[in-house]
């Protein structure tokens, strides 16, 4: 499993995300440490949540139930 390379956001429920263009793999880090790969998400989806105003909120609503997923850490 390739590692993905996550920054940080401003955020209280998400403390970083990561995005592999090739592989279409998005890693989200929530606040409690856990880590979730889900894919294949488009790179639309992953600039929306960029620049969603509630990151938390985003992930919930488009990406959590939206897409295949494994925790990796």
């Amino acid at each position: 499993m390739p590692r993905i390379r996550r920054a940080p956001l401003e955020s209280s429920a998400v403390n970083s995300v990561g995005y592999d263009p090739r592989t279409k793999a998005l890693d989200v880090e929530y606040a409690g440490g856990a880590v979730y790969r889900y894919y294949p998400v488009p790179d639309r989806v992953y600039r929306q949540l960029l620049q969603a105003e509630s990151k938390g909120r985003f992930v919930n609503s488009r990406i959590r139930d939206a897409y295949p997923f494994r925790r990796i850490g």
